[in-house]
This record gives C-alpha cells, sequence and structure tokens, in this order.
C-alpha cells in the first residue's frame, strides 16, 4: 500500500515543484508579469478544476492539485513581499 500512495506524492512533489520553479523564473525575467496575471491564471486554473465532468484521471487530478497549489504559494508569497515593501518604503 505504501507504494501506492508514494507515487502520487512524487508525482505531487515534482509537478509543484517544477510549477513554483517555473513562475518564479517568469516572474524574474518577464517584467510585465504581475500578481494579477498569476491570479488570472489561478482563476482560469479553479475553472478548469471545476469543469472535470468527463474525469481527467488520477494523474491529471494530482497535477492540477499540485499546480493550483503552486499558484497559490507564489501569489501569497509575492503579495507578503509587496507589503513587506510597501511598508519599507512608508517607515523610510
Amino acid at each position: 500500500m505504501g507504494q501506492a500512495i508514494e507515487w502520487r506524492d512524487i508525482k505531487y512533489r515534482e509537478t509543484f515543484e517544477q510549477e513554483v520553479r517555473g513562475l518564479e523564473r517568469r516572474r524574474e525575467a518577464d517584467p510585465n508579469c504581475t500578481v494579477q496575471d498569476l491570479e488570472g491564471v489561478l482563476t482560469h486554473l479553479y475553472i478548469m478544476d471545476g469543469a472535470d465532468w468527463a474525469g481527467r484521471g488520477e494523474v491529471q487530478d494530482i497535477i492540477m492539485a499540485a499546480t493550483i497549489a503552486a499558484y497559490e504559494q507564489v501569489i501569497g508569497e509575492w503579495k507578503k513581499s509587496l507589503v513587506a515593501k510597501n511598508a519599507e518604503i512608508v517607515h523610510n
């Protein structure tokens, strides 16, 4: 049973880490990329996730969940950094 769950965890982790790396690279390389851009993609991902009426299958469900989690994390961290940056500007 451990191996049956292990592949799911591995796939989730791999996908999550790959998405986070890709989003961080995009943020660094594309000066036009904004939090709102990522939030728009995240909204689309939520819609795609909810529109699974035909069934994607277990692997695609894992990939979707990990991708959504990666976007949520990167957006959350980006927003925190913007708040901290704005607080620093106000205090200086």
